[in-house]
């Protein structure tokens, strides 16, 4: 299912844009190329509807028909891809030259070195 309606939104989409440039602007008519005052308005007559108009009209709502079956089934496909990867366990890098600790006495703190008689202790 997911396929096709994929296959369907490619068709859709290139569809949607072979319209939309295949169609004029709306001051492309030659008032509009010497300052006419038609395609200044803002809320002007915009005339009869056209086939370009219509088949914009009804490609763009397939396009947002597809889109939503789209994301729809990729939600309910079960997770993220990132959910799906295994993230490999962090290891701390090798110090070069480092070497193995020697063990501590027996009767000494761990973090400090063993006892030294001091030069006051007889």
């Amino acid at each position: 299912m997911e396929i096709v309606l994929t296959i369907i939104h490619i068709f859709v989409c290139v569809f949607l844009i072979l319209v939309v440039l295949l169609q004029s602007g709306r001051a492309a008519d030659l008032a509009g190329a010497f300052g006419g005052g038609g395609s200044q308005t803002a809320l002007g007559s915009r005339g009869a509807a056209t086939l370009l108009s219509k088949a914009t009209t009804v490609t763009a709502v397939l396009f947002m028909l597809t889109s939503l079956g789209l994301a729809l089934l990729a939600s309910r496909s079960g997770g993220s891809v990132l959910e799906s990867t295994a993230i490999p366990a962090a290891t701390a890098p090798a110090t070069p030259g480092a070497e193995a600790a020697p063990a501590p006495t027996e009767g000494a703190a761990p973090d400090q070195p063993a006892a030294t008689p001091s030069p006051d202790q007889p």
